[in-house]
């Protein structure tokens, strides 16, 4: 398997609930380096920029304002198989068919404010790493 990177995105839900740390925890724990961070603010043209691929779709509306409706910590992940493995690890997006033990089944209060979000495919995932990160703040 090859080495890979990915983004996470903690949420407003997970940030104002004070479970950053938690979360950072089971990164570390799933073995992740973490290349870069940082907690931040997104503004709603930040928001939909970010999930203009999602434009169409009837939740686009309630995600973006979700998103920017308080701070999120962005993470660049590393490991081999990374986008897999963070999937795995955040569960499915509906935490209600989230396996046991995974973080959306543990930290989701819904399936809009599911806590945790992952790329989904190499290609996306060196685009959201790039939407969030200079190639200065990769360590």
């Amino acid at each position: 398997m090859a080495v890979q990177k990915t983004l996470a995105i903690i949420k407003p839900d997970a940030t104002a609930r004070n479970i950053t740390g938690k979360i950072i925890s089971r990164i570390e724990e799933e073995e992740f380096t973490i290349k870069a961070m940082k907690r931040l603010h997104l503004t709603l043209a930040d928001a939909q920029r970010f999930y203009a691929v999602h434009k169409e779709r009837p939740f686009y509306k309630d995600l973006t304002a979700f998103m920017c409706s308080g701070p999120v910590v962005v993470l660049c992940l590393e490991r081999e198989d990374a986008i897999a493995k963070w999937r795995e690890v955040m569960g499915a997006t509906n935490p209600a068919n989230a396996a046991e033990g995974t973080l959306r089944k543990l930290h989701a209060v819904d399936l809009e404010k599911n806590s945790v979000h992952g790329s989904d495919a190499p290609e996306t995932a060196a685009v959201e790493t790039a939407f969030f990160f200079s190639g200065l703040e990769m360590a």
